[in-house]
């Protein structure tokens, strides 16, 4: 069932937003070569706390960290560990804040030193695609709207759209109803009303949409061995428009 907010709820998640948002603005000054992924999640759980929020995946369905590290060919669902961010690697953090009750959640990608124009140009249009479906999450559109947007243009720029992981509705709980895919036709699914509030997190990949599992159970790389990027945000569906909630 899709819950829908109220006004004073979406205000609670946008406070939620505001303390993730601001933990990806330092988290951006923290990546160059020679840090460690262990180094980021512990800053990311400790900047949470001091601000009075808690990391809400720290714990989820067994899930040991604050946030996700996914690096290079990770999809998504990387365990942030000892391995050291080198010249060249692209890295998504991935994270969710409970503030009183209230989520939000938002990954960014980031570049590692200088990187390759092919990895530069996978980030760059796959934030535009994060964008792109923003542009359809609009009262009376429907959720396909919002897949078909990023796919087409994701696709157009010669990337593949991962299947396997999509956005989704969001609240109280981490998941909620309605899935939000980053594919498909237009014109399906249920149809975007006012307090709404979901996430749109495209996963592209150079090579195939195809994923793998690692033996942790968690991490998801890319089948070819291709680098992935993804950037997500929380957003509202608001009488004037999609909503940002996690606006860095």
């Amino acid at each position: 069932m899709i819950t829908i907010k109220s006004k004073a709820q979406i205000e609670h998640m946008k406070e939620a937003g505001a303390i993730l948002a601001a933990c990806h603005r330092e988290i951006k000054k923290m990546i160059v070569p020679g840090i460690t992924t262990i180094e980021i999640d512990r800053f990311a759980e400790q900047f949470i706390r001091k601000n009075g929020a808690t990391p809400e995946q720290k714990g989820y369905n067994g899930f040991p960290y604050a946030t996700c590290t996914s690096l290079n060919d990770v999809i998504c669902h990387g365990f942030p560990g000892k391995t050291v961010l080198k010249d060249g690697d692209i890295i998504t953090v991935d994270m969710v804040v409970n503030l009183n009750g209230w989520l939000a959640d938002s990954a960014w990608s980031y570049t590692v030193g200088q990187v390759s124009e092919q990895a530069q140009h996978l980030l760059d249009v796959t934030k535009e695609s994060l964008y792109k479906g923003i542009e359809q999450a609009v009262i009376g559109n429907r959720i396909g709207d919002i897949s078909h947007a990023i796919q087409v243009y994701a696709e157009s720029e010669g990337f593949s759209v991962v299947r396997e992981f999509i956005g989704h509705g969001i609240g109280k709980d981490m998941h909620e109803e309605p899935q939000v895919p980053h594919y498909g036709p237009p014109n399906v699914g249920p149809r975007l009303k006012e307090g709404m509030v979901i996430t749109i997190e495209p996963m592209l990949n150079t090579g195939t949409y195809r994923s793998k599992m690692d033996s942790d159970g968690w991490t998801a790389r890319t089948m070819d061995g291709g680098l992935s990027a993804q950037y997500e945000h929380t957003l509202a569906i608001t009488a004037n428009g999609p909503e940002i909630l996690t606006m860095q």
